[in-house]
């Protein structure tokens, strides 16, 4: 541990395994693997000097990122391989601009912040990447130690962690909505209170109708003059009607997409789902989000005829799992044809309304108001995918997942998708049951039988 306390040494570490991974890539068994290695010794750091660990776990992110540009995972689509670019991206900016960046919830409407050049700082994302660097543990403890329940969701936990270790920089401000998660309301309270800056909940009714759309608008007008007032910047309506033309535009994009990969072979890991699911949230209203989109248009008229089996995903997923990644990631048995997280919003909006179309974004959002409704988007979107089966995962401290799954599994059979209900955590590996998971997913899959195209 010395030696990695010399930060001339850290960075030529470092640069060593940036070298590896760009001439190296056709070796992954060899390549260095920068996030997972050096993410130990951010864990570690933290106790002793956080601004270091802080130094170093941007220094490693970036040097992954360098291998997303130039080592790309060939497996995956031109479009999913400028998706994980394009997700570190949005990762390091707060790493690197902290003052241009507003820690979020993921179902924060961003496109007024995009007009006022703030990026979003996401506590799910973070908290996701933490984990993929095997550094989540100690952040977990930390909030614990502090007085966190146990069951409160681990991503906000591990985000609330690393905060308070001085792992993560100071934002601008918060901006965050009580939609789906009752683990906001602790969270992002919480997180104002330690970092001493500006905060804004939108509250969104959980019931559906004209009413509920109107007192959220009255909110977003808030938020509005909130932004303003902390940034200095204008917001123009004729800014957010084109913010959200390409909102739309985006949302088609990908509805499309799934509905062509029904008869086509695409080839998945475990990660790429769950950045379709962070950027077609967090980035919508951006160009690149809409580009990434687009290209998946172009990527799937080139993809091969189906194999295998297509399975929908609900909720989270556990990327770093040893089980599910043996059955699903880049198999032609079977793959992750979509997951929930990717299609809360229906692009039904009218972009010339932006305050409305956000407004009714959020009222109307799939995870809002009863189990039922997500219920249903999820079998649309799943048969939408051509999906042979579903997996509904329940994320430990995800009340609203657990508490609706039997529900779940009753309607979707009836539906025609046989349904596997798989419990665990996307974000802390102690509570994985690994055994399990492995018995349970590869007996399903086997219930399921042949290939696609039989």
């Amino acid at each position: 541990m010395t030696f990695f306390l010399d930060k001339t040494k850290i960075y030529n570490c470092v640069l060593f395994g940036k070298r590896k991974l760009i001439t190296n890539h056709n070796e992954e068994e060899k390549t260095m693997n920068i996030i997972e290695t050096f993410g130990h010794y951010v864990e570690n750091l933290t106790d002793t000097n956080p601004k270091t660990a802080q130094w170093l776990l941007k220094t490693g992110w970036e040097a992954q990122n360098l291998k997303f540009r130039f080592a790309p995972d060939k497996k995956l689509m031109p479009a999913d391989r400028y998706l994980a670019h394009l997700m570190m991206d949005t990762m390091l900016h707060p790493l690197k601009n902290p003052d241009s960046s507003a820690i979020v919830s993921i179902f924060t409407p961003c496109e007024m912040l995009q007009e006022v050049d703030l990026h979003p700082y996401n506590v799910e994302g973070f908290s996701c990447y933490l984990s993929a660097s095997k550094a989540e543990r100690a952040f977990l403890q930390q909030a614990e130690n502090q007085g966190i329940a146990e069951t409160l969701c681990s991503y906000h936990k591990t985000f609330l962690g690393a905060a308070k270790k001085g792992l993560l920089p100071k934002p601008k401000c918060i901006v965050y909505t009580n939609l789906t998660c009752d683990a906001n309301l602790l969270t992002f309270r919480t997180l104002a209170d330690f970092y001493q800056v500006p905060s804004f909940a939108i509250d969104v009714p959980w019931q559906q109708g004209e009413d509920s759309v109107r007192y959220v608008v009255d909110q977003l007008k808030e938020l509005s003059i909130f932004l303003e007032k902390h940034t200095g910047k204008k917001i123009t309506e004729e800014a957010l009607i084109q913010r959200l033309v390409r909102s739309k535009k985006t949302l088609e994009n990908y509805k499309n997409f799934q509905q062509a990969r029904a008869d086509r072979y695409v080839p998945s890991d475990l990660v790429t789902p769950l950045y379709a699911g962070m950027t077609n949230n967090l980035l919508l209203g951006t160009p690149e989000e809409e580009k990434y989109t687009s290209q998946l248009l172009k990527d799937i008229q080139k993809a091969p005829v189906a194999k295998g089996k297509h399975i929908y995903w609900m909720h989270t997923i556990p990327f770093w799992s040893d089980a599910v990644r043996q059955e699903l990631c880049f198999s032609e048995k079977a793959q992750i044809v979509g997951c929930e997280l990717a299609e809360t919003c229906e692009p039904d909006f009218d972009p010339e309304k932006p305050f409305e179309a956000m407004a009714g974004r959020m009222v109307y959002h799939s995870l809002n108001g009863s189990a039922l409704r997500r219920i249903e988007a999820g079998i649309r979107h799943a048969k939408q995918a051509g999906a042979d089966g579903v997996v509904w995962f329940g994320h430990w401290g995800c009340k609203h997942t657990l508490g609706s799954a039997q529900l779940a599994k009753k309607k979707f059979e009836e539906a025609g998708l046989p349904l596997l209900i798989l419990d665990g955590d996307g974000c802390d590996r102690s509570h994985g049951g690994e055994g399990q998971t492995s018995t349970r997913l590869g007996a399903f899959l086997e219930m399921l039988g042949g290939n696609k195209n039989e």
